[in-house]
């Protein structure tokens, strides 16, 4: 397994994953063997990476933004930061309205089957229409309220509150750089080392990525809805993969236009945070991955990366957005409800703004999609329809959102003349160069027996 490159372990893990879950479900007691002993691994997996996900954002964050060193550089990289975002996050919500339209998944289904759906997966529905529904009733500045933490201690507690901790460290990065750089300099030195303390934290969890993907599958096999279901719904899951599908190639070709690298140098350098996203269904669990293969693969300076990805983790949810986009128009076809020009012109308003307040976190789409479907005039009970595919295909988009961080850092880091060649370091490479100075001076010491 060592000799195998990292996105190679994680495909043989994940395919025994479900080999292994196919095989016990012929047993009858499989699936609570999988739920008790094998699931709680992939559990243990997901919540390591989430662990370093806040000290990740506020260390690189604050780092990277004070090595800037003005301001101005600063709203450059954020203007075209957040700009880039909004422009692929449109692209991917039109994409997903194209192939809705041409394919047409809705007129699939027969009534009998929308009515065991519908009965199957209402308890599910209501729940998240509930939660929905407090979103609405907040003021049209509450997003705004929301973004400012009161306490920094209390939103670096919860990874949904992402955006709280990306503005203190972006305000705190702000502050570094205005004092004295010989006042600056001991926070500054401070940060840099918990930096790359973080980054070998990565390294270490990610020589465990292959067994925990291989428990996430697993659990995921044995708790999967009946085949019927997903039968019924292939229409729908298909539309929605070929949408997926052609916003990666979007991302490549933009990748090939702007920074002039090849598809292969940028689909090998992304791949095992796909995989990883794959798996967890998190962009925020996967940041740390995704930072770590954009800067040490393919070059981008920490500056860039440790600004552009934790906001894309928050903000940057194209396959959200897409799959936002065929959900509430499949949910229409399905009632024959028939949206005009201007409706579907709105779901892309709505898709776009929905994404940028979109949780990085497993379901959070989901919750979002209601004020999507409210402002198109679809029935909200129409959830209940897609839910029995909704975690493949969770799993599926958040590849996409976490795809597309990683373009637009690779766009945005050329454009702002930040990209070298590629420094990769595997996860033991400070024991082995502290092994060798230390050998070295002992080679020069006399009367030493140097070990190499």
């Amino acid at each position: 397994m060592k000799k195998l490159a990292l996105h190679w372990q994680i495909l043989l893990g994940m395919a025994g994953g479900v080999i292994f879950a196919l095989i016990l479900t012929n047993f009858s007691w499989g699936e609570e063997f999988v739920s008790d002993w094998i699931k709680p691994f992939g559990n243990i997996f997901i919540n390591a990476l989430k662990l370093i996900a806040v000290p990740l954002i506020l260390a690189s964050l604050i780092k990277g933004i004070s090595d800037l060193k003005d301001i101005s550089k600063l709203s450059k990289m954020g203007t075209r930061t957040i700009a880039t975002y909004i422009i692929t996050t449109i692209i991917a919500v039109s994409i997903g309205l194209g192939m809705v339209n041409l394919i047409n998944p809705g007129g699939t289904i027969s009534q009998e089957t929308r009515e065991d759906l519908l009965a199957s997966y209402e308890g599910d529905a209501s729940g998240v229409q509930l939660n929905a529904a407090k979103q609405r009733e907040s003021g049209p500045l509450q997003a705004l309220e929301d973004l400012v933490p009161s306490n920094i201690f209390a939103a670096a507690g919860d990874n949904a509150n992402m955006l709280q901790v990306i503005f203190f460290a972006i305000f705190f990065g702000i502050g570094l750089i205005l004092i004295p750089e010989k006042t600056a300099k001991p926070v500054k030195d401070f940060f840099d080392g918990f930096n790359e303390v973080i980054l070998k934290m990565i390294d270490i969890i990610m020589l465990t990525a292959p067994y925990g993907v291989f428990a996430l599958l697993a659990a995921l096999v044995v708790e999967s809805p009946s085949a019927d279901l997903f039968a019924a719904l292939g229409m729908y899951a298909l539309t929605v993969l070929i949408g997926l599908a052609l916003m990666i190639g979007v991302y490549v070709l933009l990748v090939w236009i702007f920074t002039k690298n090849t598809p292969s140098f940028f689909i090998n350098g992304i791949a095992p945070a796909q995989l990883l996203a794959f798996s967890t269904s998190s962009s925020a669990a996967t940041l740390p991955v995704t930072m770590e293969r954009v800067e040490e693969h393919m070059g981008v300076h920490r500056e860039v990366t440790s600004f552009v990805l934790p906001i894309g983790a928050t903000i940057n949810m194209d396959g959200t957005s897409l799959y936002q986009a065929v959900a509430a128009v499949f949910i229409a076809q399905a009632f024959g409800i028939d949206l005009s020009i201007g409706a579907q012109l709105g779901i892309i308003a709505t898709a776009t703004l929905a994404s940028i307040g979109s949780a990085a976190v497993p379901g959070a789409g989901m919750v979002m999609l209601v004020i999507v479907l409210a402002q198109a005039g679809i029935p909200e009970a129409g959830l209940a329809l897609i839910f029995a595919v909704d975690r493949p295909l969770d799993m599926c988009r958040t590849t996409v959102n976490v795809t597309g961080d990683a373009a637009v850092a690779l766009m945005v880091a050329k454009s702002v003349d930040k990209m070298g060649e590629p420094n990769v370091k595997d996860w033991d490479d400070n024991y082995y160069e502290e092994q060798v100075e230390t050998s070295s001076s002992e080679s020069r010491s006399p009367g030493s027996n140097p070990k190499i």
